[in-house]
């Protein structure tokens, strides 16, 4: 199998590199996953924010447009009045979502040894596990 030269592999633009961008937007996995494990690939959009705790309106639709600019889902305007709006994942979408649920998976089965990983400053994690705690200090910079 031919992976290019050794300097292509480093490249800002190399393969790694573009596939990890669909994890530099919080949601985006996220978003992907749940219409493909919770909807059976399609759901309009107020199904799924239902269906994603913590994300709010605003989010979810700016999220949607990002991965329908980028060809991972398709929107679909439903004939009704007032017209409905439904989102399916792409062909493309379908293919992406295949490595999106490996490490979902992955997470899953190896929940304990998540646990075990120092929450970062900005992790939602952290804060209630303060709150938990009744740790009032501030956390360390």
């Amino acid at each position: 199998m031919n992976t290019g030269s050794d300097e292509e592999q480093w490249l800002e633009d190399c393969a790694p590199r573009r596939v990890l961008e669909i994890f530099t937007t919080k949601w985006t996995s996220m978003i992907l996953h749940t219409l493909h494990a919770r909807h059976d690939g399609i759901a309009r959009s107020g199904a799924l924010h239902r269906s994603m705790p913590g994300i709010s309106k605003k989010m979810l639709i700016q999220t949607l447009r990002e991965l329908e600019e980028s060809g991972l889902i398709e929107r679909h305007t439903l004939d009704s009045v007032p017209p409905a709006v439904s989102y399916a994942l792409s062909p493309l979408g379908k293919l992406m979502v295949q490595p999106i649920e490996l490490i979902y998976e992955w997470a899953r089965q190896n929940s304990a040894t998540l646990d075990q990983l120092q929450p970062r400053r900005t992790s939602r994690r952290r804060g209630s596990e303060r709150a938990v705690s009744g740790e009032l200090t501030p956390p360390r910079l």
